[in-house]
C-alpha cells in the first residue's frame, strides 16, 4: 500500500485536480430582467457567492443558441448564446469576473448530435444526397420500415424519415436532434475549429455530452426487442460499436490538448477494461462523471419499476468505484445533476431527509478521491419537488416516461408517482434564494414552478443560520481544500471501513503522512464503532462544531446518532 501511495501522489500533477466544480443550470439559476428565464447577468452577480462556497470550476449547461426542444442539447448554432441568456459580450464578462476572482468556466460541449433547426441539417433536407446529408446518418429503410429497430433514449422509434424521400435519418435522443456523422472528416474538423474557438476566448474546458454515442454501427444491425413496442434500446448499437476511442484520441489531439483544457466526460457504455484509456496519465478525458450510484436505481422498463436504493448496495458500489478507479485517475464524484432527481429525496430514507441527513450525504461525496461537484441547491438542501400533474413537467423524457408507465398498466396516479420520483424537472426547478415571491429566482412567472419548500429552504435564511446546510458545504469544502488537508484529500488513498456494520458508510483518506476517517450513520438507530487507533483530532461534524465536538481526543470507540457524520484525524 505504501508504493501505490507514492505513486499516486507522484503521478503528473494537473491543475484540476485539486478543485472543487459546481453545475449552473443558467435557466433556473437566476432571472436579472423579469422573463422568467435565468440569465447570464444573474451568473454574474452570484459569483462571490460561489465563491464564498470554494468553488473554483463552474460548469455552465448550454446558453448555446437553440429552439430548446431539450433545454438547449439542441443546438442550432454553435457559435451564439441563446438570447434568452443573454449576449456574448456579457459571456465575455463572465469570462473576465471569473477570471478576477481566481475561478474556471467550463461549457457543455454537446456534439454527439445538434438542432434539426441547425444550418448544417437544413442544407442535408434539401439536398439528401448532397454533402452536407454526409454530415448526418441518412439510410433507406427496409420494406417500408426503418432501417433498424432501435428506440430512442427518449422513447420511439430513432429513425425519422426525410420528408419526400426514401431515407431515415438517425437520432438517438429526440427527433429534433439529429444525430453527427463522426465518420465524416470535415465535418469532425468544424467540429474542432469551433471548438478551439471558444478555448481561445478564454474557456477553461468542457462537460461533454453523451459523447460515446459518436461512434455507431455502421451495419445498424437490429437487436432483440426489449419492450413491448417491438424496439431495442439504441445504446445496444453503440455498444457492439468498436474504435471509439480512436475518434476521441483525435478529439483531444486536436483540441483540449494544445490549451492544457480540463474535460469531464459524460460517459455511460465504457467498458469497465476501458478506464485506464479514459482517465488515465494520457486519457482522453481529464475526468469522467462517476454515475455507479445513480445507475442503482435504473428500472428495468424505466422510471416505473425503479428500485429503491438499498443502503448496502450504495456502500459497496460506491467504495468499489473508488478502488476501481484509484488505479488509473480521478473520477467526477456527484450527488445530483440536471438530469436527475434531487439525491436528498434519492439517496436518503426518509428520517434522514432533513439537514443532519443531507449534510451527512454531503461529507461522504464531497471527501471521496476525486473531483467533486456540486449541483446549484444542493449546498442548501434542496428536495424533490411535489407535482399534482403531467402537465406541471417541462421535461420531454419525463413525458415519455410518464406514457410508458401508463402502457405497462399503471394508473394515472401510480405513473405521476414514478415522474415525482425520478423526474430531471425535480433538479430543474428554479434555484431558491429567498423566502420572497418565487424564492427571489424572479420576479415574473418562472418557466418552470418553483418548489413550495421555498420559504423553509433558501440562501436567504441560510446565511444567517451559522449551522445552516450552506454554512455546513462551506466547511465541508474548505477542510477539503485546507492546507493542512488539501495534499491528503486530493491525492491520498480511499480505504473502505465498517464495511460489515449496518448502517454505516465509512472510509480512510491516507497517505504516508496522515490519516483520516470520514464515517456516517445512515441508520435509524445509534451507532457505535471502535477504532483501529484513537482520535487525534475531530476535523467536522454535522451535529456539533467540530471545536467543541463531545468526541474526546484519544477516545478508541465512537458513539454516531442516526445521520451524524464524523471526519476525524486518526493516530
Amino acid at each position: 500500500m505504501e508504493i501505490q501511495a507514492k505513486e499516486d501522489v507522484d503521478m503528473q500533477k494537473k491543475w484540476w485536480h485539486d478543485k472543487v466544480a459546481y453545475q449552473i443550470y443558467p435557466k433556473s439559476f437566476l432571472d436579472t430582467n423579469g422573463d422568467g428565464i435565468g440569465d447570464l447577468r444573474g451568473i454574474i452577480s452570484k459569483l462571490d457567492y460561489l465563491k464564498s462556497l470554494g468553488i473554483d470550476i463552474i460548469w455552465l449547461s448550454p446558453i448555446y443558441k437553440s429552439p430548446f426542444v431539450d433545454q438547449g442539447y439542441d443546438i442550432s448554432d454553435y457559435y451564439a448564446i441563446a438570447e434568452e441568456f443573454g449576449t456574448m459580450e456579457e459571456f465575455d464578462e463572465l469570462l473576465a469576473e471569473a477570471k478576477k476572482r481566481d475561478m474556471h468556466i467550463i461549457m457543455d460541449l454537446v456534439i454527439n448530435h445538434c438542432s434539426d433547426k441547425h444550418e448544417w441539417f437544413q442544407k442535408a433536407l434539401k439536398d439528401p444526397d448532397g454533402e452536407y446529408a454526409d454530415y448526418f446518418y441518412f439510410r433507406k429503410g427496409k420494406n417500408g420500415n426503418p432501417p433498424s429497430n432501435y428506440r430512442s433514449y427518449f422513447g420511439g422509434s430513432c429513425w425519422e424519415k426525410v420528408p419526400g424521400t426514401d431515407k431515415y435519418y438517425l437520432h438517438m435522443f429526440a427527433k429534433e436532434q439529429p444525430d453527427l456523422n463522426w465518420e465524416n472528416e470535415k465535418l469532425r474538423q468544424k467540429l474542432y475549429e469551433m471548438i478551439n474557438w471558444w478555448l481561445d476566448k478564454g474557456l477553461s474546458g468542457f462537460r461533454i455530452d453523451a459523447i460515446i454515442n459518436i461512434k455507431k454501427n455502421l451495419d445498424f444491425p437490429d437487436f432483440e426487442p426489449d419492450a413491448e413496442d417491438g424496439l431495442a434500446a439504441c445504446y445496444k448499437m453503440v455498444e457492439s460499436a468498436e474504435g471509439v476511442g480512436e475518434l476521441l484520441e483525435e478529439l483531444k489531439n486536436n483540441t483540449f490538448k494544445k490549451y492544457d483544457a480540463f474535460t469531464v466526460g459524460e460517459v455511460f457504455n465504457m467498458k469497465p477494461e476501458e478506464l485506464p484509456e479514459f482517465i488515465g496519465e494520457n486519457g482522453h478525458f481529464s475526468t469522467i462523471f462517476d454515475f455507479c450510484a445513480q445507475c442503482l436505481s435504473d428500472g428495468e422498463h424505466g422510471w416505473y419499476d425503479a428500485p429503491k436504493i438499498d443502503f448496502d448496495k450504495w456502500r459497496k458500489t460506491i467504495l468499489g468505484s473508488q478502488l476501481e478507479t484509484e488505479k488509473y485517475g480521478f473520477k467526477a464524484n456527484i450527488i445530483e445533476n440536471h438530469d436527475e432527481p434531487r439525491g436528498a429525496s434519492r439517496f436518503l430514507p426518509e428520517y434522514a431527509q432533513n439537514p443532519a441527513g443531507i449534510k451527512m450525504l454531503g461529507t461522504v461525496s464531497v471527501l471521496l478521491r476525486g473531483i467533486p461537484f456540486i449541483y446549484q441547491g444542493q449546498e442548501i438542501g434542496m428536495q424533490n419537488a411535489k407535482w399534482n400533474s403531467i402537465d406541471e413537467y417541462d421535461d420531454i423524457s419525463t413525458k415519455d416516461q410518464y406514457k410508458a408507465a401508463l402502457a405497462a398498466g399503471l394508473s394515472k396516479e401510480q405513473a405521476l408517482a414514478a415522474c415525482g420520483r425520478m423526474s430531471r424537472d425535480n433538479a430543474r426547478t428554479p434555484m431558491q434564494w429567498s423566502d420572497e415571491a418565487n424564492a427571489g429566482f424572479t420576479t415574473a412567472k418562472p418557466w418552470l414552478k418553483v418548489n413550495e419548500n421555498y420559504k423553509a429552504i433558501n440562501v436567504a435564511a441560510q446565511e444567517k443560520d451559522p449551522s445552516s446546510v450552506l454554512n455546513y458545504y462551506r466547511r465541508l469544502v474548505a477542510l477539503r481544500k485546507s492546507d493542512e488537508f488539501k495534499e491528503l484529500f486530493t491525492y491520498g488513498r480511499c480505504v473502505p471501513a465498517y464495511e460489515d456494520t449496518d448502517g454505516i458508510m465509512a472510509y480512510y483518506r491516507e497517505d504516508e503522512n496522515k490519516r483520516v476517517l470520514v464515517v456516517a450513520n445512515f441508520g435509524s438507530k445509534e451507532a457505535q464503532i471502535r477504532l483501529d487507533g484513537s482520535v487525534k483530532k475531530v476535523l467536522l461534524s454535522n451535529t456539533n462544531d467540530a471545536e467543541k465536538s463531545t468526541v474526546s481526543v484519544g477516545a478508541s470507540e465512537l458513539k454516531l446518532e442516526s445521520c451524524e457524520v464524523l471526519v476525524v484525524l486518526v493516530k
